[in-house]
């Protein structure tokens, strides 16, 4: 019996461009099929690097974090616990508005926290899924600013993960519906 996909939107905020030499902030998360399932977390710092434009991005201040964030192990572990919690017995799918950067944070610290990425190498772009919705033929074409405004979200963009997490998990729910009722 073929698994059912459990579709989990994911955001992070990051303090520069790649995991490990850089740290995530923050992570946010949302099951788009209820969006009342939710999961955010600040984390320590795992570095002294950080660019100072990335870091104010999201607004969190940094020493807050090394005061008040959560171990980034501790953190992984609860996100995987919301995982398996939300999914069940199905496939947990990771989506993300431009996943590539996001993917890279949270796959790095799963597997360099907790040995092992509960999403494997499940991952689901919603730009890539609108352009092949859509039938674009030009990336560009897959900017927010460019979304049919059919598929935009109601939800402001914040920069605070579990916002954005929320905004997307809209915007994917609506295009999922569109291709759901194409003749």
């Amino acid at each position: 019996m073929a698994l059912v996909d459990c579709y989990i939107s994911v955001d992070i905020e990051a303090d520069g461009p790649i995991p490990g030499d850089f740290s995530m902030s923050s992570l946010g998360a949302v099951n788009v099929d209820d969006p009342t399932q939710t999961f955010y977390a600040e984390f320590k710092p795992i570095s002294d690097r950080f660019d100072e434009k990335a870091s104010q991005v999201a607004g969190l201040d940094r020493q807050n974090l090394v005061a008040e964030g959560l171990d980034p192990a501790v953190g992984m572990a609860q996100f995987a616990a919301f995982i398996a919690r939300v999914a069940g017995a199905n496939r947990p799918v990771f989506v993300g508005f431009n996943a590539t950067f996001d993917w890279s944070f949270v796959h790095w610290y799963f597997m360099h926290f907790l040995g092992r990425n509960p999403f494997g190498v499940a991952g689901l772009d919603i730009k890539a899924y609108y352009m092949g919705a859509l039938g674009k033929t030009r990336w560009s074409e897959t900017t927010k600013r460019h979304l049919d405004p059919r598929f935009r979200s109601s939800r402001p963009h914040t920069h605070h993960a579990l916002d954005d997490a929320l905004e997307q998990a809209e915007v994917f729910a609506k295009l999922r519906q569109h291709v759901a009722t194409k003749p």
